[in-house]
């Protein structure tokens, strides 16, 4: 890649909470940095983002806001554990073919794709697998199954031309999460907050600036000799207790920490029993308090080997967990 400051790196979801953290570090390096999205974002312009808009799903804005750039970091996509499919495949399909098409005609060397170990998780507990894991025959998430087809798409999109890496980082927090540590505040202050099974499931969590860290590693490292290119990568720090973790956030939210229970069954059947109602009654634009998917994040033990980054990257996280937490409640 020629000098970074003529290197132009766009990242799609600049806006969001990881890409905010991508375009930042970028910038700090000295690359020229651009955001592609629907909506403009005012503390992107602060920062010295040029924004493009246009919707993922139209290649023609697409092709014209990739036009003239080295790179691509491609971050964004429909998040949520309920809607219609066909929403989600817009969006994580649909868009990332058309980031991969762009980046092929216009001759963009490097795409970074962020993934998510939910592409390999299906209904069992995953303890400390490694990037040879399978795909599961079935999902119970259609973020989970869209996300897995845009990732097979963007690794077998690898070529002399074209490198690609998936990154997959896993339960990002950090200041400025608008998902993660509210939804758990949100869920205990209204009483909903319940252990699913008997808490001692162990997680991966991943603090955000070393997730924007790896992600920029990945832009630099990759080329088509690279030993990333065409692979995917769990990115994670522990595993913890994902329970003691809550109760550590529900702690410096000064609430009292979770201690009712429900079984892993119950919560599943509930999960179930919400979904054929939601669905049957054609209700999709709600966030349900519980699907099986959910079921099984909270209730379930879903952690990784992070071996293979560590070598291929040379990365060892620059914040620990309790540096994180520190920094998202720092006043």
């Amino acid at each position: 890649m020629k000098d970074m400051k003529s290197t132009k790196v766009l990242v799609t979801g600049a806006g969001g909470f990881l890409g905010t953290y991508i375009a930042r570090d970028l910038l700090a390096l000295g690359y020229s940095v651009y955001s592609f999205s629907r909506g403009e974002y005012p503390h992107l312009k602060e920062m010295g983002v040029i924004q493009k808009h246009g919707d993922l799903c139209d290649y023609e804005s697409v092709e014209e806001a990739f036009t003239g750039m080295d790179a691509v970091i491609h971050t964004a996509s429909r998040v949520g554990m309920w809607g219609k499919y066909a929403d989600f495949y817009k969006t994580n399909v649909t868009g990332t073919e058309n980031v991969i098409k762009a980046c092929h005609k216009l001759h963009i060397k490097k795409c970074v794709y962020t993934s998510t170990p939910s592409v390999v998780f299906g209904n069992k507990c995953i303890k400390g697998a490694n990037e040879d894991i399978e795909y599961p025959e079935n999902f119970l998430s259609m973020y989970a199954e869209t996300k897995a087809i845009a990732e097979k798409m963007v690794l077998l999109a690898n070529s002399g031309t074209l490198s690609t890496v998936a990154i997959r980082p896993h339960l990002i927090f950090g200041p400025g999460d608008l998902n993660l540590v509210p939804r758990v505040i949100e869920a205990s202050k209204k009483g909903r907050l319940k252990i699913v099974g008997d808490g001692n499931n162990l997680v991966d969590v991943t603090y955000v600036e070393n997730a924007s860290m790896v992600h920029v590693m990945a832009l630099e490292i990759l080329t088509p000799q690279s030993p990333i290119a065409g692979r995917a990568y769990f990115l994670g720090q522990g595993p913890v207790k994902l329970w003691d973790f809550t109760n550590q956030i529900l702690e410096r939210s000064g609430l009292s920490p979770v201690t009712a229970k429900i079984s892993f069954r119950k919560a599943f059947f509930v999960g179930m029993l919400i979904e054929w109602v939601l669905k049957i009654s054609g209700k999709y634009n709600i966030d349900p308090p519980m699907t099986r998917f959910i079921a099984l994040q909270l209730g379930k033990s879903h952690y990784y080997d992070h071996t293979r980054l560590e070598r291929d990257f040379q990365f060892t996280p620059k914040y620990s967990i309790e540096d994180g937490l520190d920094k998202l409640f720092q006043k």
